[in-house]
């Protein structure tokens, strides 16, 4: 689907044109001239109460008057024209749900009347195309029903002049799609050498160098941490390495590590049944580092980033590691494993360790690592934990810029005694309190040597019952993240 911008909605020739009607005071600027332009039926629609102009209803009028050939899409946008970000989102998702199941090849959005509170024009048009672009995402592949799924649009006009910020729209709603499609996978398809594949298909797609380490490769590195989590599973493992180099050559990268479960059923410390069906999101960490490159890739910024995904099963079998372990990790330091369902911090810790010989600026690792993160922050932030003051101030601004909302957490030196072990350097987990924060602390110990932040979006990164899904999140955020680190 093609996406561009229009200044004036009267100078637009379009099948379908999208206006946004508070429920009460004047008309917006395009509202009016559609109202002038039909007997008033605008007006007359909300006079009567058939539109009351309420925050996202909606009403298609196929036929305005006799002398307006074009349909028209009302939205409500309730009684305030400055909306916060959630209002804004849901009145942008009930436009897309409609337009999407309509029969217009070319849609016209007069979106200008969505401007946020505290939000530059250039902030609103990227928000409003990166959030009607993922309202057209569709799990596509596997009912037979699919190819009617598929939108009629094939051109998407959003009002605005800001060619910069469309683009970042665009692109990241680009890079949601992919992590999102990702994440929705069956774990028997989403396999570690499945997204060794898309690696790969992203450096034939846009030139981005890929390596991707096999099991061998890892253990002669001496990554017995990360091996141990897949030691259960008949699919191999691999630590998938792919650098977007667009800045100076001399330049260290920034770098992104995705943790990269394709399944959990959390191994020999097995899961509940219920529900372990949504464990195929465990790699969702990964996906939004795919999602990200994707993002970057379009839109081609002056700088060098490199993104890490871990990627693994974690499977029960007779070969599998067991609670009590002792394993080395690439630091050098041991680990006991009390808990083979804490696994993502060990596939984690040795990739830590690996990214050192890229002397990074900055890492920021991304993982679906704790059920007690989301009992802390629920659905809504991310939790955010770093090491360094300035990567987390860049990544709260990021959020801001992106309306993809983190918290940060503590992550103080009291905590890590939870992590002692009678037998080795370090247990993998760290009792029942504050398991996200000890997590963290667990991760930190792998970091000394660089800038970096963690995000555990466990309670972010999908949505579980009737609207299972993944979210695409924090794709916005990484992108605005890099983006900031070219100006």
């Amino acid at each position: 689907m093609n996406t561009v911008l229009f200044d004036r909605l009267s100078n637009v020739q379009a099948d379908l044109l999208v206006t946004f009607v508070p429920s009460e005071g004047e008309l917006p600027e395009s509202s009016a001239w559609i109202d002038a332009n039909s007997d008033g039926q605008l007006t007359s629609l909300r006079e009567s109460g058939v539109f009351k102009g309420s925050l996202a209803q909606t009403l298609l009028l196929p036929s305005v008057s006799a002398d307006f050939s074009q349909a028209v899409l009302l939205v409500g946008v309730g009684k305030s024209t400055q909306l916060s970000d959630m209002q804004a989102r849901k009145v942008v998702a009930a436009v897309a749900s409609q337009i999407k199941s309509l029969p217009y090849a070319t849609v016209a959005v007069a979106s200008a009347v969505l401007g946020t509170k505290n939000r530059s024009a250039g902030e609103t048009i990227a928000l409003v195309a990166q959030w009607l672009n993922e309202g057209f995402y569709n799990f596509l592949g596997f009912k037979q029903d699919d190819a009617e799924k598929v939108s009629k649009v094939d051109t998407l006009m959003i009002e605005g002049s800001d060619e910069a910020a469309l683009a970042i729209g665009v692109a990241t709603a680009a890079g949601s799609a992919f992590t999102r499609q990702l994440g929705n996978l069956p774990g028997n398809v989403c396999t570690p050498n499945y997204l060794a594949s898309k690696a790969q298909m992203l450096g034939e797609e846009y030139g981005v160098e890929v390596e991707l380490l096999d099991e061998t490769k890892m253990d002669e590195l001496g990554m017995h941490c990360m091996l141990s989590v897949g030691r259960g599973s008949d699919q191999p493992s691999y630590l998938i390495v792919m650098h977007y180099r667009g800045g100076a050559e001399n330049e260290a990268p920034h770098v992104l590590l995705g943790k990269g479960i394709t399944f959990d059923t959390g191994g020999i410390s097995l899961k509940p049944g219920p529900k372990m069906d949504e464990m195929k999101y465990d790699m969702c960490g990964a996906a939004s580092v795919f999602g990200t490159m994707k993002a970057i890739c379009e839109l081609k910024p002056k700088l060098n980033f490199t993104a890490v995904i871990a990627a693994a099963e974690n499977m029960p079998s007779a070969r599998a590691t067991k609670p009590g372990d002792i394993v080395k990790t690439m630091s050098g330091k041991t680990v006991e494993i009390l808990n083979t369902d804490a696994e993502g911090r060990l596939v984690l810790c040795d990739a830590l360790t690996y990214i050192e010989r890229f002397k990074p600026q900055s890492v920021v690792d991304i993982a679906t690592l704790t059920g007690a993160c989301v009992v802390a922050l629920g659905g809504v932030n991310s939790g955010m934990y770093a090491n360094d003051e300035a990567v987390a101030s860049e990544l709260k601004a990021a959020s801001q810029i992106a309306a993809d909302k983190i918290w940060q957490m503590p992550l103080d030196e009291e905590y890590q005694q939870q992590l002692d072990s009678n037998f080795a350097d370090i247990a993998n987990i760290g009792g029942p309190e504050a398991g996200s924060v000890t997590a963290a602390c667990f991760l930190s110990r792998f970091t000394e040597s660089y800038p970096w932040a963690h995000l555990d979006i466990a309670g972010t990164a999908w949505t579980g019952g009737a609207a299972k899904g993944a979210s695409g999140r924090p794709v916005a955020l990484l992108t605005r993240y890099l983006l900031s680190k070219t100006q």
